[in-house]
């Protein structure tokens, strides 16, 4: 069991460790989007989540103490002035990893890692089907159309406590054919 383990080796000793994941957030910061392997992404998560956190205070504190974690001037600038903005409204989880399968050469799980988009963009998206549902209900005469997702307003389909498989439920037996 992993009590009390702070957290993952990755296969290094410290200095290596710090090292490779201190160029990670460089390239995370930077490029926004970085694919690594699943163990390396998980533990970057933390850290990227965690300047995130030092841009959205903004003060000269927490500017020195991500450039401390980066110690690279053009990414701490970039952290500080778009990426922190982008997530003012937002509490946590600024990333989000996405499994995109296994390696060639040694067959190690990869993951793309990669910071959340903008949130203005889907509220202003949600904000405009929510006005054209209610420009329908005002006429007077027809009915609104049932929101997307829903075939004539059956109830959705639910995912079964079977680890994400759906079961499929049982079908009738074929009708053969009548013989002439």
């Amino acid at each position: 069991m992993r009590h009390a383990n702070d957290h993952r080796k990755l296969g290094r000793n410290p200095a290596h460790r710090k090292a490779l994941l201190r160029n990670l957030m460089n390239s995370l910061v930077l490029s926004e989007r970085i694919e690594t392997t699943v163990p390396k992404a998980k533990e970057l998560r933390r850290l990227g989540d965690r300047l995130i956190t030092l841009g959205k205070r903004g003060t000269l504190h927490a500017r020195r103490a991500a450039f401390a974690l980066l110690s690279n001037k053009s990414a701490t600038d970039k952290l500080f002035d778009t990426l922190a903005g982008r997530f003012t409204a937002r509490a946590g989880g600024y990333t989000r990893i996405v499994r995109t399968g296994f390696r060639v050469g040694d067959g190690a799980e990869m993951a793309i890692l990669e910071y959340l988009p903008a949130e203005e963009k889907k509220a202003a998206a949600k904000g405009k089907k929510k006005a054209a549902g209610k420009k329908a209900a005002d006429k007077p005469g027809k009915k609104p159309a049932p929101p997307k997702g829903r075939a004539g307003g059956k109830a959705e389909k639910k995912p079964s406590a079977r680890g994400g498989q759906d079961v499929k439920p049982a079908r009738a037996p074929r009708k053969k054919p009548a013989e002439s």
